[in-house]
């Protein structure tokens, strides 16, 4: 959650349907005073507050970690994978050509306003991103939507049928995305881009109140279709510090979080009153470089910062030495379809690195600025550290790099656009498909100028982007994979990015939560 968008995009969700009866010890704001046990509220500390919460409109995961509770899509993936079941609808029908999806949807539902969900619903969610209005750019519809869905038809109240331009492989994984939740159109009128403010899906939690900077609190709806959580409140607590907010964690100020420092994990493990939640993270975190801006748009200096980092150390200091996840060779994780495992990163080497840079007339060294994360991210916890580290690996080479960075949103805003030099972030994968990690990140189409990319690099490969839409078009799982291969082959000679890191997933918890699961997404 694309970490995150679309931009690193999902990181966890908080499965809060499945979670028993809590004993909490905190004062709640808003809802008394003093201290008081609560078996009924679960408070979330995350490293960052969301930035919008549209989900049609959100491209990091503090965001959607959220209006995932609030909003729902046609279809969902299933606890615990990435297999696609119904939600919103119950079932659907495809043509045989690929190119007519037919949705049966779900009857007796509400809106959180009160309002009915239906066809004409659908359409609207999905037409507002189709032709957003000015100033608005829904990214992940660009990158996913609109090469290939033509027009949503609304059939009757309780039928939506979708006609796509192409056969699509990805397109029901895809709908499974948080931005493609549905909102009630009655509130999409009333509020316009204030919907940002003010969502209103047909979720498990309602939206109540939103304070900047200190908490987001949601209500159990208790007319759920999939039943109503046993959790009455939700609250997302944003706390930026990593020590602080395990801190909170181990007075009972709060009873989950997330961002946890690698050197952590064995304090978290040692407390009798709290619990480590891990598993395989669907992620990577890696260092971008916008090949469009001197001196990274010579190939050969890339390769030569490539040469000077020394990634086994990395993992060591910034993963347990892989206990908490493992280098990256390539840009998306190993259990995807396709991925290319004869290729190896190549062992430092500051010899064939200065060689590089003498061939590219930069045998004196350069400036390089360095964009630092301001957030623990899943794929990178240590994003600042992890900035230092890569600092001075180039240091003997004459490379100076100045870190530098800024407020999260800020942060996404200006990669979308292209203002970095060389930045670290990450990617979530939405859907399990390897799609969503190489075209997301390298496709021409979402390197887009003046805002809403999504390829940060700004790499734009005639072959890359012909091998990418192959893949999309052919069902056909060998030539999937096959594609892919080739893809992560021309990534690893041409270097647009540096991938650092898979991480597991980690959320530490109170002893007391029970029923907390970690999704793969």
């Amino acid at each position: 959650m694309p970490s995150t968008p679309p931009r690193h995009r999902q990181a966890i969700r908080v499965l809060a349907l499945g979670l028993a009866g809590l004993a909490v010890l905190t004062a709640l704001p808003g809802c008394g005073t003093g201290i008081t046990r609560r078996t009924d509220t679960l408070i979330f500390a995350k490293a960052k507050d969301a930035t919008r919460l549209d989900p049609a409109d959100t491209v990091d995961a503090e965001s959607t970690t959220v209006t995932e509770n609030i909003c729902e899509g046609l279809v969902r993936f299933a606890d615990g994978s990435c297999r696609i079941e119904p939600a919103l609808a119950t079932r659907w029908d495809v043509s045989p050509d690929g190119k007519t999806w037919t949705f049966h949807l779900r009857h007796g539902v509400r809106f959180h306003d009160g309002t009915p969900f239906d066809a004409r619903a659908v359409k609207t969610s999905f037409d507002r991103q189709r032709k957003p209005g000015p100033g608005q750019v829904f990214e992940f519809w660009a990158s996913f939507f609109a090469p290939v869905l033509e027009r949503v038809e609304v059939v009757d109240p309780a039928t939506v049928r979708m006609h796509l331009k192409v056969p699509d492989a990805t397109f029901l994984a895809n709908l499974a995305i948080p931005s493609m939740s549905i909102l009630s159109p009655a509130a999409l009128a009333k509020h316009g881009l204030a919907i940002a403010r003010h969502p209103v899906g047909t979720g498990p939690f309602r939206f109540v109140r939103w304070v900047r900077g200190e908490r987001i609190v949601l209500e159990r709806n208790l007319d759920y279709w999939d039943g109503p959580p046993r959790l009455r409140r939700l609250v997302f607590k944003p706390v930026p510090e990593n020590a602080v907010r395990l801190l909170e964690l181990e007075v009972g100020a709060v009873d989950a979080m997330d961002g946890i420092n690698p050197d952590d994990v064995a304090r978290v493990e040692r407390n009798p009153e709290l619990r480590l939640a891990s598993a395989p993270g669907m992620n990577v975190g890696y260092l971008a470089f916008n090949v469009t801006r001197k001196p990274l748009d010579d190939v050969r200096v890339r390769r030569a910062i490539r040469l000077a980092l020394d990634k086994p150390a990395l993992v060591k200091a910034f993963v347990a030495g892989g206990r908490l996840g493992q280098a990256a060779i390539n840009p998306m994780p190993p259990a995807l379809l396709g991925y290319a495992e004869k290729l190896v990163d190549p062992a430092p080497d500051l010899a064939a690195a200065r060689r590089l840079l003498a061939e590219a007339g930069l045998g004196g060294g350069f400036e390089l600025p360095l964009w630092a994360l301001p957030v623990a991210r899943p794929y990178m916890p240590q994003g600042q550290r992890t900035a230092e580290a890569i600092q001075a690996a180039p240091q003997p080479l004459g490379i100076r790099v100045t870190i530098q960075s800024y407020e999260w949103g800020t942060y996404l805003d200006k990669l979308g656009r292209g203002d970095h030099t060389a930045a670290l972030m990450g990617w979530i994968g939405d859907n399990g498909d390897p799609d969503n990690f190489l075209f997301t990140m390298f496709d021409a189409d979402n390197a887009r100028p003046g805002g809403g990319a999504s390829n940060y690099c700004f790499y734009r490969d005639p072959a890359v982007h012909a091998w990418l839409t192959e893949a999309r078009r052919t069902t056909v799982q060998a030539t999937r994979a096959r594609l892919y291969r080739q893809v992560q082959a021309r990534l690893h000679d041409d270097v647009p990015c540096i991938p650092l890191f898979h991480a597991r997933q980690l959320v530490a918890m109170r002893d007391e939560v029970q029923g907390f699961a970690l999704h793969p997404t």
